[in-house]
């Protein structure tokens, strides 16, 4: 009985020290830490062996790239991957100037001898007379020329 005792509590003993020898979560974080040093606008989390990644990519290539290096960090055993990846921005607007907007502008509404179009500082209006039926047409033709506002102060005849 009192071998068994012992080699319960070698065992025991044995089991505690292994444990202790494995790598501890901070050590790990630290590790993790330096593998992604470049890595701006993201963190990292360790837990019980389970890396958590926060934060913002600039792109996807960046993040699995990322999340291979964390992998591959000695004692992670799984990694969460909670980061996101920010969209580009959009395109900025642009304006076209005003002369060659008013050429633009005379060609689109040249069919419309009843319609006239002014142009100062990227916005046109349009005075004189237009048909219901061809509103459409003409605002979908100077809207395609992006100017930065189209005043229709025309009078819509039917």
């Amino acid at each position: 009985m009192t071998i068994s005792i012992r080699a319960l509590a070698s065992a025991i003993a044995l089991s505690l020290v292994c444990v202790a020898c494995g790598p501890k979560d901070a050590d790990i974080n630290a590790s993790v830490n330096t593998a992604i040093a470049g890595v701006n606008g993201v963190t990292v989390n360790v837990v019980d062996g389970v890396a958590t990644i926060s934060g913002a990519f600039v792109n996807d290539s960046a993040k699995a790239s990322t999340e291979t290096v964390v992998k591959g960090v000695n004692g992670v055993k799984s990694v969460v991957d909670n980061a996101t990846v920010t969209p580009p921005p959009p395109p900025p607007v642009v304006i076209s100037p005003d002369e060659m907007l008013k050429n633009s502008v005379t060609a689109a509404i040249k069919d419309y001898s009843t319609l006239t179009a002014d142009v100062n500082d990227g916005v046109v209006t349009l005075t004189g007379e237009v048909k219901k039926s061809d509103l459409p047409k003409v605002m979908q033709a100077l809207n395609a020329l992006k100017p930065k506002k189209i005043e229709n102060k025309a009078t819509v005849k039917k």
